[in-house]
């Protein structure tokens, strides 16, 4: 990952409908998302020149605006093309693409109806978020849980819910780990701080069901190449207790792709040829190689 700082770098962001010098591309210290965490965003990986899932990504931004009661003046086609000009703008073709909405600052306060709702896009090189995706990462538990949708718009992908996985990541990297597992509210296993979390055992994966967090398009993409290949997914509710009767762990995410887990708070886990294949399938799809699956719809709550 780049040591640069993200606002002391050469090149352009689109916002607001135009490109911007990377270093001019600002806002004010009263806007209502900083305050208030009702900013909306989408992280992305392109591969050879393409955005993989590209339209399903800027779909889902302007859902999760909407879950948070505000509307996005962009359609997704629109999003889709700005994402590619991006791009081509920065020369890049292997990239990391973010594009985030956010409330402006004509109101501060709980209330913001008549707050202009902005758009930006950017893009830049990132290599991967895990160094050694097959070696498998070390993970504990996080003190913190996913809170029951009756609290929070869990289908959105919003700043102001990834507090506590900041916090959690923070906790473990300074103990050492990589990342943290948080359970759900219930007690039941939910995902990582940024990527969903599968199980095998006996030939079978498992992973939690989507019903409290965000139902990632990594996710998704791989329970459909999965099955593609033959394999049994099973989504249900898992109890951390059966975490050491597994026998292989792997997370997704985009920007996680399909990387190894190789302990969890103790139990410990073999990167074998399930994760193996599902990582080398993944790769393949977002170069286009193969066939991709039907996402079908995320599961809403």
């Amino acid at each position: 990952m780049s040591l640069l700082p993200f606002d002391d770098r050469d090149g352009w962001i689109w916002q607001d409908g135009e490109f911007v010098p990377w270093r001019d591309a600002k806002v004010h210290v009263l806007t209502h998302s900083l305050h208030y965490g009702s900013a909306v965003f989408e992280g992305e990986r392109a591969y050879d020149g393409k955005v993989f899932r590209t339209e399903e990504h800027s779909r889902r931004l302007l859902r999760s605006a909407e879950l948070l009661d505000y509307s996005i003046p962009y359609t997704a086609e629109e999003i889709t093309r700005t994402k590619a000009e991006v791009m081509d703008r920065m020369g890049l073709e292997n990239c990391y693409v973010r594009a985030f909405a956010w409330r402006g600052s004509e109101m501060m306060g709980v209330a913001a109806q008549n707050n202009t709702i902005h758009l930006a896009v950017a893009a830049w090189e990132w290599g991967a978020y895990f160094a050694d995706k097959m070696k498998g990462i070390r993970v504990m538990m996080s003190q913190w849980k996913r809170p029951s949708p009756e609290t929070i718009p869990c289908a959105s992908k919003a700043a102001g819910l990834y507090m506590i996985c900041t916090m959690s990541k923070h906790k473990a990297e300074q103990e050492g780990y990589a990342d943290a597992l948080m359970l759900d509210y219930r007690g039941f296993v939910a995902e990582l701080t940024g990527a969903n979390v599968f199980f095998i055992n006996n030939g079978v994966i498992h992973t939690p069901l989507a019903d409290c967090f965000l139902d990632g398009i990594t996710r998704r993409t791989v329970i459909g190449l999965a099955r593609q290949m033959g394999y049994e997914v099973v989504e249900r509710r898992i109890l951390p207790d059966e975490i050491p009767y597994f026998s292989e762990v792997f997370i997704t995410g985009s920007a996680a792709e399909v990387t190894a887990v190789s302990e969890i708070a103790g139990a410990t886990f073999k990167p074998g040829e399930i994760t193996a294949n599902l990582m080398e399938a993944y790769d393949k799809a977002v170069r286009g190689k193969v066939q991709l699956p039907e996402l079908g719809p995320a599961n809403q709550v």
